[in-house]
């Protein structure tokens, strides 16, 4: 199209020049009585001019030609029309694919779906022969789209059967594609449930334990470490089986393996018996945690701390089983859950005014949950410190008001409302041992919240601490040999809370200075390191060569691109991700 411009601007101006040195020169005469004729120098400047467009011209024209007949159409198809900005004929079908969040986000002709094992072994098999990838991809959860390829995925959602449940030894095998609500229902009935959860129950059982993800709770390590087994469908030898019995080497690394080993076709898991818990969330603030955190973490199954940026407030939610002899307690709430969320109700049709907004009438801002208020109210200045203060000082009085207890299902409590769409950052760091913690934790959290005011980020919340016990998974960021170790897990958070993508892109930008900052004066000093589904690769070169550094320090990355090379030699369980972070030379 420039280039048509271009050619239509030149023949333009040729036309001016060429009428003008063909007129005749007494018209020019009658305008201007007292104008001089033209004298030979301007003849020939003008004959400059005319040279000189004509050869812009050709030079046009001659490029038009060039990328023409060189555009690489197929020889059958030398003879039609090019068409502008087609540079391949599109296929036929595209699957778009993108995580929760919609920060990452592909299109791609090569998404299978087996149904069996024998069709995923063959979906392996031909695409190891033909080199073409197929990137083991869950449920699109991962915060930074980790298993997301544009060549080419597999997905097993198809295959989310309960093959055995063992009710002696509480074990239960099943296909890597059953959600964790699926299995959590699935085992009920047996009396047996998983040990831990994350925030949420949406997860691939594959896709859970291939990126490290875990729980809360000082004394439980992360859900990895509940593998007994797993069945490995390989590009090089096939279908294997993997314990601690059978190649321990391989199977440690191999279950928190990034998908990259090979595609987690089958997972046996240990379970425990199913019971009820009592959550009880309380409100408190940095020195009442400094003098009970060692209780707090010693005492209580679950535990998590919620801060609140620009505010002194901690939230402290407990998850411990229900007394056999005093059963749940008795308690009664001083606010109602309307109650409680009635001042963000309020702050919110107070903004809706100052900032001039007509609200949605289609919304009855009365039926709207916390955190659905919460997005809308971030919505309306998501980078204005100020008003994400006001918006944080509404949520510590929506967490006082609603201090109390629930009693549940493990699976029912242990989940978190995380909010709408977000960024998120989550880094993992030791923090002594349960008997004698190192109060590290909640050093990281003060320098955080120093770092937060000082440079003025419109930082939301909450910042959410959680804790494990060690792994053995020595790609893990929790992993050690030593069992008394903990580990703290920290997350801060950007909401994306509208669609506008112009909005989008500066919180992200946000974000990403927000990132940047803790990185800098956090991380190195900590020893912390990004969460496997939360990591982001930098563009920057060499920021990317000292990330890549950073991981060789933590991780046995050789022992994990040599079992990559042996179990897949042609990297089609790759993705652009995975060979950034363990760069390999002899990629695809």
């Amino acid at each position: 199209m420039q280039r048509a411009l271009t050619l239509k601007r030149s023949l333009q101006s040729l036309h001016r020049i060429v009428n003008s040195t063909t007129k005749n020169p007494l018209s020019s005469g009658r305008a201007f009585c007292n104008a001089p004729s033209p004298s030979p120098s301007a003849s020939s400047a003008s004959a400059s001019e005319v040279r000189k467009y004509m050869g812009y011209t050709a030079l046009v024209l001659f490029c038009g030609a060039a990328t023409y007949y060189s555009f690489p159409f197929p020889e059958n198809a030398k003879h039609k029309k090019a068409q502008i900005f087609r540079y391949a004929p599109l296929p036929e079908e595209l699957h778009t694919v993108s995580n929760w969040s919609g920060t990452h986000e592909v299109q791609t002709r090569v998404f299978h779906q087996p149904e069996t094992l024998e069709e995923l072994e063959k979906v392996v098999k031909e695409a190891n022969e033909n080199k073409y990838r197929i990137r083991p991809v869950g449920s699109g959860l991962s915060p930074n789209g980790i298993g997301l390829s544009r060549a080419g995925m597999v997905n097993l959602a198809l295959m989310d059967k309960v093959l055995e449940v063992d009710e002696e030894k509480k074990r239960v095998r099943v296909q890597a594609g059953i959600r964790v609500q699926q299995l959590v229902d699935g085992i009920k009935d047996q009396g047996l449930t998983l040990q831990n959860f994350a925030s949420i129950r949406e997860q691939q059982i594959g896709g859970i334990v291939q990126v490290g993800a875990h729980g809360t709770g000082a004394r439980l390590p992360p859900i990895d470490e509940q593998v007994i087994s797993m069945k490995l469908v390989t590009p090089a030898k096939g279908t294997i089986e993997v314990s601690k019995e059978k190649d321990p080497e391989l199977f440690y690394l191999a279950r928190c393996g990034l998908g990259g080993l090979g595609v987690v076709a089958e997972v046996t898991i240990q379970c425990v018996d199913r019971q009820e818990l009592v959550e009880h969330t309380t409100v408190s603030n940095m020195e009442e945690i400094k003098k009970n955190h060692k209780k707090l973490l010693s005492e209580n199954k679950h535990v998590k701390y919620l801060y609140i940026p620009y505010t002194d407030t901690v939230v402290v939610v407990t998850c411990n089983p229900v007394s056999k002899w005093k059963g749940p307690p008795k308690f009664k709430p001083k606010y109602t859950t309307d109650e409680a969320i009635q001042h963000v109700r309020d702050l919110y049709r107070e903004c809706l005014k100052k900032y001039r907004v007509v609200p949605d009438n289609s919304v009855d801002i009365n039926e709207l949950s916390f955190t659905e208020l919460r997005d809308k109210l971030l919505a309306l200045n998501p980078l204005n410190k100020d008003h994400i203060v006001k918006v944080n000082q509404a949520e510590a009085e929506f967490w006082r008001k609603s201090e109390g207890y629930r009693v549940g299902w493990s699976d029912e409590i242990l989940g978190f409302d995380c909010g709408g769409q977000q960024w998120v950052s989550e880094t993992c760091f030791p923090a002594g041992t349960l008997a004698k913690p190192s109060m590290k934790d909640l050093e990281y959290i003060a320098d955080l919240k120093q770092l937060i005011e000082k440079e003025e980020i419109p930082a939301p919340a909450p910042i959410e601490q959680r804790w494990t016990a060690s792994t053995k998974s020595p790609m893990s960021p929790a992993s050690s040999s030593r069992e008394d170790d903990i580990f703290s897990w920290v997350g801060i958070i950007m909401y994306l809370p509208t669609t506008d993508a112009r909005q989008r892109k500066d919180i992200t930008e946000e974000f990403f200075h927000y990132r940047h900052l803790t990185q800098t004066r956090l991380w190195d000093t900590y020893s912390s390191y990004e969460h496997w589904a939360k990591i982001e690769v930098p563009k920057d070169k060499e920021q990317l060569t000292a990330l890549q550094a950073r991981l060789r320090k933590r991780f046995p990355v050789d022992a994990y691109n040599k079992a990559r090379t042996e179990l897949d030699p042609n990297r089609i369980l790759s993705n652009i991700k995975l060979e950034k972070l363990f760069p390999l030379s002899d990629t695809i």
